[in-house]
């Protein structure tokens, strides 16, 4: 059922996905290698890239590419000169003055709603605060760069002429990223964020994970997506990334779910000590994904189901 009202309650996020001999987001003041924590070994993952997986997921597949069902505003358009709009021209796409642009950005992009932007004009400006913010992503595990060379062909003008080169790519063996938001319900009146934009939020984290099948991006599944719905007020319990436990003999040697499990009693316990202030927890696990609390096994409804919240399964 189609929900268009704006959010009036604050959510906290938790998405875990894996990378496996891939590169989860490239530097590219750094050979485009994967993102690493010298001290502590963890693959780090920017906001900006989760936000671009969320983006493209939504043009390609949800229908947010200009037509009716709405648009996306931070994306490559070409002119006729086959130049990309900056954002002064693109902002031109919705409207002649700031007021009109205002209107219909907010109408049609959801990615805006979303995000919030900063739009440049002729003799002004534009600023959406995001209601929907992410910190920096970071694994549960530590790991490392993998450099993988390549060698390929070319063919010259004649059969016999060939010429020969040498290529490199980076990536982690395996990384657990773990991704912790909030979306705030204050931000959220100003961008007209609304419930069906929530929903489109789960399907950009889930299955644009599921669909980042590039040369460099394949190999990521996403494993767990957590949504806690507070009750009215400014409440938040914060930081939820810090209350996930790996437990594996060796994180040198993961390479798949089988190698490890998360210990969610911490943020079992947190939830449970706070469920007077929440309202229900939204989730959806892979089941390949091990969970386990106080030494025992078991599924995200085992334990969560004992916090005495509500529980919702996320529909995607």
């Amino acid at each position: 059922m189609s929900n268009k009202e704006t959010i009036k309650n604050r959510e906290e996020i938790l998405f875990i996905y894996d990378a496996t001999f891939c590169n989860p987001n490239g530097d590219p003041l750094d050979e485009n290698k994967p993102r690493i924590d010298i001290e502590s070994r963890k693959n780090l993952v920017t906001d900006v890239r989760l936000k671009r997986t969320i983006r493209d997921y939504l043009f390609n597949f949800e229908g947010f590419n200009g037509g009716d069902k709405g648009d996306i505003l931070i994306r490559e358009i070409r002119t006729d000169k086959d130049t990309v709009k900056d954002m002064k021209t693109r902002a031109k796409d919705f409207g002649k003055n700031k007021e009109e642009i205002t209107k219909n950005i907010l109408e049609k992009c959801i990615d805006v709603r979303l995000f919030g932007a900063t739009i440049s004009l002729d003799n002004d400006s534009i600023t959406f605060t995001g209601p929907v913010q992410f910190g920096m992503g970071m694994s549960l595990n530590k790991t490392e760069i993998v450099e993988i060379g390549h060698s390929f062909v070319m063919a010259g003008k004649s059969a016999e002429a060939k010429q020969g080169s040498l290529a490199s790519e980076y990536v982690v063996p395996y990384s657990l990223i773990v991704f912790h938001g909030v979306i705030n319900e204050n931000a959220a009146k100003s961008t007209k964020l609304a419930e069906d934009d929530i929903t489109y939020l789960d399907k950009g984290m889930w299955n644009g994970t599921k669909n980042l099948i590039t040369r460099s991006k394949s190999g990521q599944v996403p494993r767990l997506l957590i949504r806690v719905e507070y009750k009215e007020g400014n409440f938040h319990i914060g930081e939820l990334q810090h209350y996930l436990n790996l437990n594996t003999e060796d994180e040198d040697k993961i390479r798949s779910t089988r190698d490890y499990s998360i210990d969610v009693t911490d943020l079992v316990n947190i939830l449970s000590e706070n469920k007077d202030k929440i309202e229900k927890i939204h989730y959806l696990a892979d089941n390949n994904l091990q969970l386990e609390s106080n030494e025992q096994k078991g599924t995200f409804e085992d334990f969560f189901g004992k916090t005495g919240i509500a529980l919702e399964k996320i529909k995607i």
